[in-house]
């Protein structure tokens, strides 16, 4: 019996996993590699003058009564107990406007609209990311490995990435749009 249950178990996560591939994605319009550069290094360039964002990356540490204090409940849940927001249910997802995205703690920039597509998942998605705002790391909580991936500001949990984006790429850094806030150009 216990072993019946595993299968279902097991089965029943794969094809969870398999829904991204499965699911339609709009077409990212084609970027070449030397668009793709620029996109990365030229970010700043979306950002309004006086912007209310961190242009530093250096670590930043705060107690846990702090960030519970700045944060919403489902916010901190995410962002520092490595939760995950039910899909569909951030209104970032559907943001077309040109702009950038910076974490909802530390207000870090971690992606700009142009990084951006939909994946058709329900959670914001991004083929690319600002370069040495994000760190990585395995992630075995639901059984085969995956990749999360943190903001270096502050370590806040943003969501994890996945080799089933588009092209140029093959990238999809899924986010939760709660540890994301959003500032137009």
């Amino acid at each position: 019996m216990k072993r019946r249950r595993f299968l279902l178990l097991t089965a029943g996560l794969a094809g969870i996993a398999a829904v991204p591939l499965l699911l339609p994605q709009s077409r990212v319009r084609a970027v070449t590699e030397e668009r793709l550069e620029a996109m990365k290094n030229q970010w700043r360039s979306l950002l309004p003058e006086n912007a209310d964002v961190s242009l530093s990356a250096e670590s930043l540490s705060r107690s846990e009564a702090q960030w519970r204090e700045q944060l919403s409940a489902e916010a901190y849940h995410v962002l520092f107990e490595e939760g995950t927001e039910k899909p569909f249910s951030s209104p970032l997802n559907d943001e077309k406007r040109s702009g950038v995205y910076v974490c909802a703690a530390c207000r870090l920039p971690l992606f700009t609209s142009a990084m951006k597509y939909d994946s058709g998942t329900g959670w914001p998605s991004f083929f690319t990311h600002i370069p040495d705002h994000l760190a990585t790391k395995t992630d075995f909580k639901l059984i085969w490995p995956r990749t999360e991936y943190h903001c270096v500001k502050c370590g806040g949990h943003q969501g994890h990435v996945f080799e089933d984006g588009p092209e140029p790429t093959g990238q999809r850094w899924c986010n939760n749009g709660v540890a994301l806030h959003f500032i137009p150009a």
